[in-house]
């Protein structure tokens, strides 16, 4: 087997929480709908493929396209009171905004491999889903070898964009194809090549996050420590990762 070349992976990610500190607001529907246009970038048009109620007909197909464990799909399961499914990082930015206005808490959803319903789940009482389906761009870069991958990508797509550009290129993670890349190294990231290069998530040598306020910041914005607190453990709950950047080695048969 030639050796595999090194490729840095960037991501659009983000933990699985943004928790409110108080108890939602009294709104309706509209408020919130109104809330998502005040970010510059989103557009009335948009909203009907970005913005779902429950009584909107695209809103169960949606909650059910990648929801792994049928036990959150029972009658007795909290269902959130909507769903916002991002095209862009500006999408992202308006879910928090808005949800932190009504102190609403915002659970993320990527590949839908949650097991104990930390996207579906919520006793505290109406949440918003952010499903991160639509949010999969990929886009390799052999000469640079990188590659900057949306947190809705599965690990198979992303395997397949870097085959389809090298032969020589890899990164390290998982085997279940399905499983979305967000979570996956959020979760630290375990794969077979991980007693070489360790975790998925040990490679990651940049990211950016969006703040309760929803800036946007990169490693050098955010400090050392709290990239750290990302990168070294996990899926800091009190920020918002939006963008990972990491580097595997050289390896070889």
């Amino acid at each position: 087997m030639a050796p595999i070349g090194s490729i840095i992976f960037a991501l659009f990610s983000l933990p699985f929480l943004v928790a409110s500190q108080d108890q939602p607001l009294s709104w309706d529907d509209d408020q919130f709908y109104e809330c998502l246009l005040h970010e510059p970038t989103i557009f009335p048009r948009q909203l009907g493929s970005l913005f779902y109620t429950q009584s909107a007909q695209s809103y169960w197909p949606i909650l059910q396209s990648t929801l792994r464990n049928r036990r959150f799909n029972s009658s007795d399961a909290s269902k959130p009171r909507y769903i916002i499914t991002p095209h862009n990082s500006d999408h992202i930015r308006g879910a928090v905004m808005c949800s932190k206005r009504f102190n609403l808490d915002l659970r993320v959803r990527s590949g839908g491999h949650d097991y104990e319903g930390l996207s579906y789940l919520d006793r505290r009482g109406p949440f918003v889903l952010l499903d991160l389906g639509q949010f999969r761009k990929i886009d390799v870069n052999v000469t640079d070898k990188t590659a900057w991958v949306e947190a809705g990508a599965s690990l198979g797509e992303v395997y397949y964009n870097i085959a389809n550009k090298s032969g020589t290129l890899a990164f390290p993670s998982g085997l279940c194809r399905s499983v979305g890349v967000g979570g996956h190294i959020s979760g630290g990231g375990q794969g077979t090549l991980m007693r070489k290069y360790g975790l998925a998530a040990d490679n990651v040598i940049d990211a950016l996050i969006v703040k309760a306020n929803s800036t946007l910041l990169d490693r050098k914005g955010m400090g050392e420590d709290v990239f750290l607190g990302h990168t070294r453990r996990w899926g800091c709950k009190f920020w918002r990762r939006c963008l990972m950047e990491t580097q595997i080695s050289p390896c070889s048969s």
